[in-house]
């Protein structure tokens, strides 16, 4: 089955033709570890983990890059403002960043190139600019020169003056054109620095991704991923740097972007108290709750995140988990859990998991309503295989129902366990006034019952 997806360098949607039908290699580009991942993070690293799963299901090989900047002006003013040394406050973040993608679901890149462990392939591409005029010294600085590159603006398609307005251009004399952007600066002596031809100094955050995509993908691979503010400038420059240094090899056939999130209705912002970090959304629903909300629109589109969705998505796979556990009996063998055409068809027009997820309500509804084992087996199939794909129904059913918040709980399950048993030992002495005391305590700290038989199951609301 031909895949297809939307390239933002053609605007169209196109049918994807691999450079190497063994091995597909993508390249998304992760985050600058200076703080706690936020919400928005968390949108582009969820939408492409489900790229690469669909492409795994559906190729031999994949190549899943993803780096981690950790050399930048904002992790430099951290360090300074907090007195954390740069080396440990990137190691303590990228380890936060990792768990917090772990909780997600999302699996890691194949390869996580951390940018200081690339310096010299930096400094290497920027000396081929220099050699093919594309770019110049000037009092410590080397700057890409836009001018020499005639195409430069294809991706984002903005005019000049436009480029060199979004890209907020320090007016500086050591510049030939106002567009020219930094691939080395110098460092002072309090700032993080390496030697080289050109001085002491570090590298332009474009250039990172650029040598590290090259060091591991090749001069041209087949997807680059990113949020739709990485458009302009970083991707344009991206282009710019890999396509004059490779003599005008494009850097990737496909550029892929996920929309901008917004949180109830408007801009993510401290001063409007809806800047909201991973940890705290981890704190009031599952990780998968929050990985479904982010898959809920395609990835595309704006995605407003309110606390009703969460919700409603936390509902959501309640039931699938439901169906799932009332199923529990039914045995389905591993070689049948597989990836179905109707979900491969969805995922593979563009990523569309909105529906994808109308997909799983509907085997969801076979899978409950089931009138033989085999009809409950086929149905159970295609929602774990599908679930595979986009990240979801991993866990035991009881594990899912079973969730702490990260931060702990009013109840921990230890305790739970034992007021459950209370319960059912008072209903077994027939003290029900004792045994409607613990399913109100229960219910108190948001845990709900349910009996059947002798067995009570129980999940927290």
């Amino acid at each position: 089955m031909t895949l297809h997806f939307y390239n933002t360098l053609s605007r169209q949607v196109e049918a994807f033709r691999p450079l190497d039908p063994t091995n597909i290699r993508i390249y998304v580009c992760g985050p600058t570890v200076y703080d706690l991942a936020h919400i928005g993070n968390a949108r582009p690293a969820v939408v492409f983990d489900v790229l690469a799963r669909l492409l795994r299901a559906s190729f031999p090989r994949v190549t899943h890059v993803s780096n981690i900047t950790d050399i930048e002006d904002k992790i430099i003013a951290r360090s300074q403002e907090s007195g954390e040394s740069i080396a440990d406050l990137t190691r303590r973040t990228g380890a936060d960043y990792r768990a917090d993608m772990a909780i997600l679901g999302v699996n890691p890149p194949d390869i996580e190139p951390w940018a200081t462990a690339y310096i010299p392939q930096m400094q290497a591409m920027i000396a081929q600019l220099i050699e093919r005029g594309h770019a110049y010294e000037s009092q410590g600085h080397v700057l890409f020169n836009v001018p020499s590159m005639p195409d430069y603006g294809r991706l984002s398609r903005h005019s000049r003056d436009e480029l060199i307005a979004g890209a907020r251009v320090e007016v500086a004399p050591y510049k030939r054109d106002a567009a020219d952007f930094v691939l080395w600066k110098p460092s002072s002596p309090e700032q993080p620095g390496w030697d080289s031809p050109w001085g002491r100094g570090r590298p332009g955050w474009h250039i990172e991704c650029s040598a590290m995509a090259q060091e591991h993908l090749g001069p041209t691979f087949d997807i680059h991923a990113g949020g739709l503010d990485l458009i302009f400038p970083h991707h344009e420059n991206e282009i710019a740097q890999s396509q004059c240094a490779h003599d005008g090899a494009p850097m990737a056939r496909f550029w892929m972007h996920n929309g901008f999130l917004t949180v109830n209705g408007e801009k993510m912002s401290k001063s409007l108290g809806n800047f909201f970090t991973l940890r705290e959304i981890l704190a009031q629903a599952p990780g998968e709750a929050l990985r479904l909300a982010l898959l809920s629109s395609h990835y595309r589109q704006p995605l407003d995140y309110t606390a009703a969705l969460l919700a409603q998505c936390k509902a959501s796979l309640d039931r699938w988990y439901g169906a799932l556990r009332q199923a529990g009996d039914i045995e389905v063998a591993a070689e049948e859990i597989i990836l179905p055409e109707e979900m491969q068809a969805a995922l593979g027009e563009d990523l569309n998991t909105p529906r994808a997820i109308a997909l799983m309500h509907e085997w969801t509804g076979e899978l409950n309503k089931a009138e033989t084992p085999a009809q409950a087996a086929s149905a159970k199939a295609k929602l774990l295989g599908s679930g595979a794909v986009l990240g979801l129904l991993g866990q035991d059913p009881d594990t899912w129902f079973h969730w702490q918040p990260v931060g702990g709980a009013a109840l921990d399950n230890a305790a739970i366990e034992a007021l459950i048993a209370a319960r059912q030992a008072a209903r077994a002495a027939r003290d029900f006034g004792e045994a409607d005391r613990l399913r109100a305590q229960l219910a108190a700290a948001g845990v709900e019952l349910e009996d059947s038989g002798l067995e009570t199951m129980w999940r927290r609301g």
